[in-house]
């Protein structure tokens, strides 16, 4: 009986481990072909306190994505925000054409 218990506990441990590196890699593997198809080349650096820098990766951890996705997911909701109360175009979002049918 105590040989299965051991046994038991065994294949659960390789298991929880295969599932873990699994689960890792194929993590990775989505986020390299997400971060390839965007086409993003341009980079921005900001200057800012640690404090700051703490904040954003707190809250980016609790979104559950990367701290330049909330980065620039913030700032594009913030300039679309200023743009359009501006009247003026938002450069990167396409317009959408409805037609009548």
């Amino acid at each position: 009986m105590l040989v299965l218990s051991y046994l038991a506990y065994s294949y659960l441990i390789l298991y929880c481990i295969t599932q873990y590196f699994v689960n890792t890699l194929l993590t990775k593997y989505y986020k390299l072909l997400y971060n390839l198809s965007m086409g993003k080349n341009e980079i921005l650096q900001i200057r800012l306190s640690e404090q700051e820098k703490q904040g954003f990766l707190d809250a980016a951890e609790l979104a559950g994505i990367p701290l330049s996705s909330w980065v620039r997911e913030r700032l594009r909701l913030a300039a679309i925000r200023d743009l359009e109360s501006s009247g003026k175009k938002v450069p990167f979002i396409n317009p959408i054409s409805i037609k009548d049918e």
